[in-house]
């Protein structure tokens, strides 16, 4: 804080200007007597003291004048909130439209990233550059609230919008919304570069993109009309007739060359977006009705290849377009141009599963679940809702995330099966919404989810997923769960043996780690770069390159290169970028891949060679951030080739940044 600001905090304090303002002094100043274990017991009454001075302007401006002692108070002290740096911008506008005192703990939050972003005061983990920019992406995914869009839920609680849309007001006045629609555009590209299967928060940021004011630079206007066609009117047809609706009784009066016309302009968009929208949906049915399977590829942007696999496969194709494809699921048409893509229809365990599916007795809560999560007034089938789901995972295998729940064991390796055994991905899919069971062996031994406890399913589980990810992941990990309970004992990282079961036969059996999880210390650094480098790195690892997916584990850091946790990833290939440059690209189950781990480590998604869903690192980069690897002691190349002068490097690396947080040995 600065010395000005101390004054004026200081000032305010001795001269307060409400009752409600020495309600709020008191309580700040017995959280900040209290010791570390009781702060709770004061944490309630602050809070309770910040939300009476929410209900006006000047009352928001009170408690603002407060955010420098926020911290040191303990304000936050052992919340979700506590640390800055670990905050996501997209959780937000939820908290601040949340029951309960959670608005009121969310905008506490906002007001002391405020303080860091205008310099007010100071956080060793969070600089103004990064609180400014927090507070922009906060108000690109809250346009609604900043510029005062009515809702329902707006409607039927207005005091707690009135409370949000001042906050943001107050923020929106000092952090200059120049750049926004610039920042909220590069952030839509990202995510659009990743192809996740779930764009609900990449609709929200595009429709919101629309109400920023002002003009625009023509390269923001041009880029940001390109996602509003996308998922809007894709042509002037379209938007002359101002609605689906409209637009599909308007098709039906078109030549054949306009019609193509049509198709071409919507199936580019779709490609080079990922993003499709209802008057899509329009046309797919206009097209399916005549069944119309060349314009049908057009409108699907297919390549000769694809075409061809729609052509040999024309039934099957036009029976699940009309089982899946509706105005509500318009989101999966990406995922089946890109199943198509993939020939998966011509391998009987996908087209026999899929249909299999459809036709599938659901359990209770499956069928209760999934229709909980269809969009209200659809007539769609629950079994519909799923095979639909089941074609985006199957199109999309890099498009898979794990929500807001620490399950990336099950993300990868619903990921890793939809690559390389679909066929046992709609195996497990079937038994889980059939049975509420899945069965995996663990050295011989049946595991059924359906009869054991454990994992996160067990807690509070965020269901905000794909379908797919709904029914199974819970499943997935209980299993995962008792596998590592079962192998917790044997001395050394249980993963060597729970990651071959789970995955299956493409997980080599070694694992190599430098880490005494249970004593928190490293041993024998040097040689396991060394084979990590001889194992993977095609400068040295003999020729053996990457076959299928390797799940490895990762040290996670922040932007200041501090120890944040673990984190599980897989390798998807190594190869040299565009530059020339060794990279390893691998897939992060987080619903977004980009991240700061400090000291210049920053994970790319595009323009580095990707592919959709990878993310990648700087071979170095990767090596001096991981922690645990398979390999096939078969294939390993020469030890002795990888150059000192590089492990030295890594090593010093790992050392200042996350191995502060442990003991070398």
């Amino acid at each position: 804080m600065s010395d000005d600001h101390k004054d004026a905090s200081n000032a305010a304090a001795s001269v307060p200007t409400s009752r409600e303002e020495q309600a709020l002094i008191r309580a700040l100043d017995e959280l900040e007597k209290a010791a570390l274990f009781a702060k709770g017991k004061y944490q309630t009454e602050f809070y309770r003291r910040a939300t009476d001075l929410f209900e006006s302007e000047i009352g928001l401006e009170i408690v603002r004048s407060y955010a420098p002692r926020f911290d040191s108070s303990g304000v936050f002290h052992a919340g979700p909130w506590e640390h800055p740096e670990r905050l996501l911008p997209e959780l937000v506008g939820g908290g601040l439209r949340a029951e309960g005192e959670y608005p009121s703990i969310e905008m506490l939050s906002e007001l002391r990233v405020l303080s860091i972003a205008t310099g007010e005061s100071t956080h060793p983990n969070m600089s103004a550059e990064q609180g400014q920019s927090f507070l922009r992406t906060v108000m690109g995914l809250n346009l609604d609230l900043l510029y005062g869009s009515e809702t329902e839920d707006s409607r039927l609680r207005p005091k707690v919008y009135a409370r949000a849309r001042r906050l943001l007001v107050m923020i929106e006045r000092e952090i200059s919304s120049e750049g926004l629609l610039e920042q909220v555009l590069e952030d839509i590209e990202a995510r659009v570069a990743q192809r996740p299967i779930d764009v609900s928060l990449t609709l929200k940021m595009i429709e919101q993109a629309r109400q920023i004011p002002g003009d625009h630079h023509p390269k923001l206007a041009a880029s940001l009309e390109r996602f509003v066609k996308a998922t809007g009117p894709p042509t002037p047809l379209a938007q002359q007739a101002g609605s689906p609706a409209n637009y599909g009784a308007q098709l039906a009066k078109l030549r054949p060359q306009e019609l193509e016309h049509e198709a071409i302009v919507t199936g580019q968009l779709l490609t080079l977006t990922g993003l499709s929208s209802e008057y899509h949906v329009a046309l797919l049915l206009k097209l399916l009705k005549n069944e119309e399977t060349t314009l049908l590829g057009l409108s699907l942007n297919l390549t000769e290849a694809g075409q061809a696999h729609l052509e040999q496969n024309r039934d099957k194709v036009l029976e699940f377009i009309r089982l899946t494809i509706h105005p509500a699921t318009c989101g999966i048409i990406y995922g089946f141009q890109q199943m198509l893509e993939r020939n998966l229809l011509s391998r009987s365990e996908v087209s026999d599963g899929l249909t299999k599916l459809a036709n599938l007795d659901l359990c209770p809560s499956v069928q209760q679940v999934t229709k909980k999560h269809l969009p209200r007034g659809t007539n769609i089938s629950a079994n519909a809702a799923i095979v639909g789901g089941a074609i985006s995972m199957l199109g999309q295998p890099l498009g898979v995330g794990q929500g807001a729940n620490p399950t990336c064991q099950g993300a990868r390796a619903m990921s890793l099966w939809s690559l390389h055994d679909p066929g046992y991905l709609l195996q497990l899919l079937i038994s889980a919404a059939r049975d509420n069971t899945i069965e995996i062996l663990f050295e011989g031994t049946p595991i059924f989810s359906g009869e054991i406890g454990g994992g996160v399913a067990e807690g509070k589980f965020d269901l905000r997923l794909d379908p797919v990810s709904r029914i199974l992941v819970p499943h997935l990990d209980r299993i995962y769960d008792e596998m590592m309970r079962r192998a917790s004992l044997r001395g050394e990282d249980p993963h060597k043996w729970v990651n071959p079961a789970l995955y299956g036969r493409w997980v080599p059996n070694s694992l190599a780690s430098p880490f005494n999880l249970i004593n928190q210390t490293i041993f024998g650094y040097e040689d396991f770069l060394r084979l990590f480098y001889a194992t993977h790195h095609p400068s040295y690892d003999g020729g053996h390159d990457l076959v299928y997916p390797n799940p490895v584990g990762l040290l996670i850091t922040n932007v200041h290169g501090r120890f944040l946790g673990y984190h599980a990833v897989s390798i998807q290939r190594v190869a040299e970028d565009t530059e020339g440059q060794v990279r390893v690209y691998f897939f992060n189950p987080n619903n977004e891949g980009r991240q700061n781990w400090g000291n210049g480590v920053e994970p790319s998604v595009y323009d580095h060679g990707e592919i959709p869903g990878e993310s990648s690192l700087l071979f170095n980069h990767f090596a001096a951030h991981l922690y645990a690897f398979h390999y096939n002691q078969m294939e390993v190349g020469d030890l002795h080739a990888v150059p000192k002068e590089i492990l030295d490097l890594v090593s010093t690396h790992a050392k200042e940044g996350w191995g502060q947080a442990f003991t070398w040995l």
